[in-house]
């Protein structure tokens, strides 16, 4: 064994006799570099086929063949998939909600993993990634939360798969938020809402934007349209959940 090796198990050894590792839901003992307990884990509700090619949106019925759902089917998408693994429901809910809004910043770890899951997607691999791009906040809610949710978890992406990050756009108009709006209100809360940053290199290049949730896709749509405007290849979009 190397002397790297020694080290870093004795200080793994150490760091778990400081900070005995425990499960973020349930406060079980875990392994060292374990977020979550395996029952905790278990509790994370996938989604499965079938599922809109789209936007992912699950299906309960007998479709057995690829579709789109109406919700994507009557409008204009500047994206052609969006790839997520969860449903923003239970524990992945209250995780993604920790993580975001009270200060639960360890958490960015079990949700980063999450949000790997979405790049085994055939709908990834199908062409290869040129650069992540994370959807940006206004500098008015970047002060409020001290960070952006969407720039940490691509920043962990990154560093999985050595997939460098463009921070290609900006958030130019404080928007109300958009928790309580439907489909359409989102999608004019939003209208000119982004632009392109200056010289970024975007042009024939596959991008993949990067966010925490998906709900009725407005936000994402939006940023999609104006990489498209500014030339990029093609857009895709990866998740933690899908709301």
């Amino acid at each position: 064994m190397n002397i790297v090796s020694s080290l870093k198990r004795a200080s793994n050894a150490l760091a778990s006799l400081l900070y005995p590792p425990h499960c973020a839901q349930c406060s079980t003992d875990t392994p060292i570099g374990h977020h979550l307990c395996p029952l905790c884990l278990s509790q994370a509700e996938t989604i499965v086929d079938p599922f809109c090619q789209r936007c992912s949106e699950p299906f309960h019925g007998a479709i057995t063949s690829a579709f789109t759902c109406s919700n994507c089917a009557d409008r204009t998408l500047h994206f052609s998939a969006a790839i997520t693994r969860y449903r923003s429901q239970g524990i992945v809910r209250n995780l993604i909600h920790r993580f975001k809004y009270d200060g639960h910043f360890y958490l960015r770890h079990p949700l980063a993993d999450w949000l790997l899951h979405s790049l085994d997607d055939p709908r990834i691999l199908a062409i290869p990634i040129d650069a992540f791009i994370p959807v940006p906040l206004h500098p008015t809610r970047f002060r409020e939360r001290q960070f952006n949710q969407a720039e940490v978890l691509a920043s962990l992406l990154a560093k999985h798969t050595a997939i460098p990050i463009l921070h290609a756009l900006s958030r130019t108009r404080y928007t109300s938020t958009q928790t309580r709006l439907d489909r359409l209100q989102r999608m004019e809360n939003l209208r000119n809402a982004f632009r392109l940053v200056q010289s970024t290199p975007v042009h024939n290049r596959h991008l993949v934007l990067v966010d925490d949730v998906f709900t009725t896709g407005s936000t994402v749509n939006e940023c999609a349209r104006v990489l498209t405007i500014a030339g990029a290849a093609s857009v895709r979009v990866v998740t933690i959940a899908r709301g």
